[in-house]
């Protein structure tokens, strides 16, 4: 259910999960369809559904939680300081048209585009036929009434077979998708820096005190454990 297109495959499914289990269907629509639901979601996700990040980090520095705070927060901002140059590393030496995994979905959909056959209504409008079904494509607004173009947006396999109907170049296939999954945009994302702070031994506490913005901590804070909220 979370990874389909349609409301209707999304709704047909749903209701086969109901009949297993009620309770099941009844906690999904409490939780929120928008919040897990490629079809139900307000915003396009890029097509990525992934777990919370919090949650990826926390798995990273468990070991780290042994340590005294100065000495986990600096495994965190090493562990970000890796994470930024590996990725930014293998988008800098990204030669297809998209990043990685984009360019995956592209060339997989090229291999689905071989089983269809296109017919032009228009100069912009297309029908694409697969095993006795019609899709109806506008390839110059990138929508697909299946949904799979404007949600992905990368061409799905009936948008590709019409860029080879028009002789459209393999290397131009990226003017059609997401301008964020283009490698130089990737760069991008991971420009900024977690700068490094100075060793311990060469801070000026004597302008730390000095500041303004240095206070004391109150003992009321100081309690062992995560703080529960409102107080």
């Amino acid at each position: 259910m979370a990874k389909a297109y349609r409301i209707e495959d999304f709704d047909y499914i749903m209701s086969k999960v109901g009949k297993v289990n009620p309770k099941v269907k009844e906690y999904l629509e409490e939780a929120g369809y928008e919040k897990w639901s490629l079809c139900h979601s307000p915003i396009n996700r890029g097509r990525m559904m992934t777990s919370n990040i919090v949650e990826c980090i926390t798995v990273a520095l468990v070991e780290a939680r042994e340590l005294p705070i100065l000495g986990f927060l600096e495994k965190f901002r090493i562990l970000f300081d890796v994470w930024n140059c590996k990725n930014s590393e293998i988008a800098s030496y990204t030669n297809t048209t998209l990043g990685r995994r984009f360019q995956k979905i592209l060339t997989d959909n090229r291999v689905k585009a071989l089983r269809m056959t296109v017919k032009a209504v228009g100069s912009y409008l297309y029908c694409v036929y697969e095993s006795g079904r019609r899709y109806i494509i506008d390839i110059d607004h990138g929508t697909c009434n299946y949904g799979w173009y404007q949600i992905d947006e990368i061409p799905c396999a009936h948008a590709i077979i019409i860029l080879k109907s028009k002789n459209i170049d393999v290397k131009e296939y990226g003017r059609y998708c997401l301008e964020l999954y283009i490698p130089n945009t990737i760069v991008k994302t991971y420009e900024l820096l977690v700068v490094p702070i100075l060793d311990m031994k060469d801070w000026n506490f004597q302008n730390l005190l000095m500041t303004k913005k240095f206070c004391h901590p109150n003992p009321k804070d100081l309690r062992v454990g995560r703080r529960k909220e409102g107080i």
